[in-house]
C-alpha cells in the first residue's frame, strides 16, 4: 500500500472513533518515548501536546517554537508508531492553508488541532475569519486527496473569569462556523462547568473535544453528555516532569 493510501486509512480510522457517548481518549504525548508509551497501554490514536513538545526542544508554548521544528518533531512521532497520529498545529505557525496541509502530509500527520488565538496580539479571532482560513484548510486538504481530521479549538474559555455558562453561546456560534467550514470536532479548551459542558455538547452540532482538567466532570459523566473525544493537553507531560524533578532532587 502506497504513503498516500495507508494516511487516507488512518484519516478515516481517526474519523470513525469520535463516537458521541464512547469518546476516544488521547493522552497526548511529546516525543518518541511517550508516543510509544502510549501504543503500548493500548490506546489507538496518537495526539501530540504543543505544550510537551515545545518544552521538549527547549521553546514555550502557544507558537514560541519554530513551525519547523514542531513539525519536525510531529513527523518523528509520526515514523515511530503505526496508529494515526493527530498533531497539534497550534494557530498554523503563520502558514498558508496549502503549505500547512503538505506540511502535514509530509509528517504523516492523520489530523491536526487548529486554535482560533492570534498568539502575535494575543487576541482571539474573530470567529467568520477563522472559519474562513479552516475552510481553505479543508479546501486544500480535498484538493491533495487528504481527509485530515481537523480538530477546530474554541477559545473563549481561556479568557477572563466569566462564568462558563455566559461564554457558551458565543462558544456555540463558533462551533457551527467552524464545523460548517469543514472541521470535524470542535474543541471548546478549559470549558468545565458541568452544566456548561452539558448545554455545549447536546447544542453542539457535531462531534466535541473536551479537555480532561482535574475541575472538569468525570470520563464517565462526560461519556454521559455525549462527549466524542477527550484530551489531556500538556497535563500529562507537565505531571511527568514534575515526577522527574522531585526524583532527581533526591538523588543526592
Amino acid at each position: 500500500m502506497d504513503r498516500l493510501r495507508v494516511l487516507q486509512s488512518r484519516c478515516e480510522l481517526l474519523r470513525s472513533l469520535h463516537v458521541p457517548g464512547d469518546p476516544l481518549l488521547l493522552p497526548n504525548v511529546w516525543d518518541v518515548s511517550s508516543a510509544r508509551a502510549v501504543v503500548a497501554a493500548g490506546f489507538p490514536v496518537v495526539a501530540t501536546t504543543s505544550g510537551g513538545v515545545a518544552a521538549s526542544l527547549g521553546y514555550e508554548d502557544h507558537e514560541g517554537a519554530p513551525g519547523e521544528e514542531m513539525l519536525a518533531a510531529a513527523a518523528r512521532i509520526g515514523r515511530s508508531v503505526d496508529v494515526p497520529v493527530t498533531v497539534d498545529a497550534e494557530a498554523g505557525y503563520g502558514l498558508e492553508p496549502a503549505e500547512l496541509v503538505a506540511a502535514l502530509s509530509d509528517a504523516g500527520a492523520a489530523g491536526c488541532n487548529l486554535e482560533e488565538t492570534d498568539h502575535a496580539n494575543e487576541t482571539v479571532r474573530d470567529a467568520a475569519e477563522q472559519a474562513a482560513w479552516l475552510r481553505r484548510v479543508r479546501e486544500a486538504a480535498t484538493a491533495a486527496e487528504f481527509p485530515l481530521v481537523i480538530n477546530a479549538r474554541i477559545d473563549v474559555f481561556l479568557a477572563g473569569d466569566a462564568a462558563h455558562g455566559d461564554l457558551v453561546p458565543d462558544a456555540l456560534e463558533r462551533a457551527s462556523a467552524y464545523l460548517d467550514a469543514g472541521a470535524d470536532c470542535v474543541y471548546p479548551i478549559a470549558l468545565r462547568e458541568p452544566e456548561a459542558v452539558r448545554t455545549f455538547v447536546s447544542e453542539a452540532g457535531g462531534p466535541v473535544n473536551i479537555l480532561a482538567l482535574p475541575q472538569a466532570p468525570s470520563l464517565g459523566e462526560l461519556a454521559a453528555v455525549g462527549v466524542a473525544r477527550i484530551s489531556w493537553g500538556s497535563l500529562l507531560h507537565r505531571e511527568t516532569m514534575e515526577q522527574l524533578e522531585r526524583r532527581v532532587a533526591n538523588l543526592s
